[in-house]
């Protein structure tokens, strides 16, 4: 049984998490298979959104410190030649967007993997928990830093100092997650096909100056801008894009 589910639907590529007698407990292995998922998605030409999800009642119970522990304590590389870093601390940045669907347990790295990604859709079971420091440690898969500075200094510091659960309304409250819904994989998967239906170098350029704007400061950004916009204004995308406006129709985007 792969750890993994990996399927591409159209323009999409599913991952699912899938240990669930384990509460999707990730375990090193499972962690290289998700980084190759995401290696994937960059490298396919075709591929234009990612959207994570978990099999079973849990998103994630976090990692098997057991297991996991001792492979970082000794420097072990949890992500291999070919994949991308799920949490984007190390290493090449992915250049396209992920959605994350959720359901009941969502612990440790789960909050880290959707502080990582884009956009996240939770059923309203879902208890949250950033519990490392109930163990003798702290994050460190990128919450010290992704909590602060998406939900604010006390929000954050709430969760993280604390290890306390809370619940979808209060993840919604404090924007860690964008929308709770009854089925979070349906909605997911429909913000994730809009997203595809967009052009696909002007999403990757939304996505790049956003983060440009976060790591390199507000100048850093602005300064991009005109110089990507003339960029995009010269693709094949952008005249398509003109031409459906004047045609009255759905643009039909290829990332051109």
């Amino acid at each position: 049984m792969s750890l993994i589910d990996i399927k591409k639907q159209d323009n999409i590529l599913l991952i699912g998490l899938n240990r669930p007698e384990k509460m999707n407990a990730f375990t090193s292995d499972m962690l290289k298979s998700l980084s190759m998922a995401y290696g994937q998605l960059e490298e396919d030409p075709a591929l234009r959104c990612g959207l994570v999800y978990a099999n079973g009642k849990n998103f994630t119970a976090g990692l098997e410190l057991n297991e996991v522990g001792p492979k970082v304590q000794n420097g072990e590389n949890l992500f291999p030649a070919g994949g991308l870093d799920p949490l984007q601390l190390f290493g090449a940045q992915r250049s396209k967007p992920v959605v994350t669907a959720v359901q009941g347990y969502c612990l440790t790295i789960a909050i880290e993997l959707i502080l990582a990604n884009d956009i996240c859709v939770a059923a309203r079971d879902c208890q949250f928990g950033q519990i490392e420091i109930k163990r003798g440690i702290f994050p460190f898969g990128g919450a010290t830093i992704r909590f602060v500075e998406r939900c604010g200094w006390g929000n954050a510091m709430r969760y993280l100092l604390t290890g306390d659960l809370f619940d979808a309304e209060e993840a919604r409250r404090i924007g860690l997650i964008q929308e709770i819904a009854e089925d979070p994989f349906q909605k997911a998967l429909e913000i994730a096909k809009t997203i595809a239906a967009q052009a696909p170098l002007a999403v990757q350029a939304t996505l790049l100056n956003a983060r440009k704007a976060k790591s390199e400061g507000f100048e850093a950004a602005k300064n991009d801008l005109y110089p990507t916009l003339m960029r995009l204004m010269q693709s094949d995308d952008a005249r398509e894009g003109v031409q459906s406006f004047v045609e009255r129709r759905k643009a039909r985007f290829e990332g051109k």
